[in-house]
């Protein structure tokens, strides 16, 4: 059960990630943005993404719709809940955001629980359905880059330290780094993205950006390779690397070409 609510927030962060930009540019366009922006109107939005990414998941999981109906209930009830002290002056709008968040807990559980013996619904998935499923970290990736599209930018040269730094975390936490050469070969890759990480800090300007994209793309043969070997890190991060990797690097030299030095 534990791993099925876990699987239901990832998919909840991810309906926020995909559906929140959609929003932003819905509102300017139709001129609602300020509207969007109230703190009320605002949490029943995010209420929504949430219930819209774990629909999509709880249906491929062949839950019956009275199962998603309820999980779907537990997302709004308690920002319904709280808009009443809310509006009352009672509360603030963090107070509302927050308090919703912690009874959401609860009530996911408690739907939970209530379907943990539940058959599963007959459902035939499509193939592209079922293709997608199977690369779910690749969907993932792309979600996660998704509102740096709608405004590109350039990320830090310090994120690049985040790249090899990974990898030695997640072979740490699996004692993976005992094999003949691994340790080496990892350690030899965060001394290479560091280094040019302070070459990056070091040249500043329109040079540390091409650097940090360069960094990033590189990363991605970096990913493609340990996903082929499985060494270090499970298969399905590797995939999720290599896609979030390049992804990250074309905003990034999308952002150099279309803003000014």
């Amino acid at each position: 059960m534990l791993w099925h609510l876990g699987e239901m927030a990832l998919a909840m962060v991810a309906g926020m990630l995909l559906l929140g930009p959609l929003w932003e540019l819905a509102g300017t366009a139709l001129g609602v943005g300020d509207t969007l922006a109230r703190p009320e109107v605002a949490a029943l939005v995010m209420a929504t993404n949430m219930t819209v990414g774990m629909t999509v998941v709880m249906r491929y999981r062949a839950h019956r719709w009275l199962a998603v109906g309820e999980m779907a209930a537990a997302m709004y009830v308690p920002f319904l809940l709280l808009l009443v002290p809310f509006r009352a002056g009672l509360i603030d709008a963090d107070a509302m955001v927050l308090g919703g968040h912690l009874l959401m807990i609860p009530a996911m559980v408690l739907v939970a629980v209530r379907h943990r013996h539940e058959t599963s619904a007959p459902i035939r998935r499509h193939p592209v359905v079922v293709a997608f499923g199977h690369r779910w970290p690749v969907g993932l990736a792309l979600l996660m880059t998704v509102e740096m599209w709608v405004d590109p930018s350039v990320l830090s040269p310090w994120t690049m330290l985040v790249l090899p730094g990974g990898y030695l975390l997640i072979g740490v936490a699996r004692r993976t780094l005992g094999g003949r050469g691994v340790l080496a070969t990892q350690l030899a890759g965060l001394a290479g993205w560091a280094a040019l990480t302070l070459v990056a800090v070091k040249a500043g300007g329109r040079t540390a950006d091409w650097l940090v994209a360069f960094g990033w793309l590189a990363h991605a043969g970096w990913d493609l390779a340990h996903h082929r070997n499985r060494r270090v890190v499970p298969r399905g991060y590797g995939e999720f690397c290599v896609v979030l990797d390049v992804a990250l690097a074309a905003v990034m030299v999308l952002a150099i070409l279309t803003t000014d030095a």
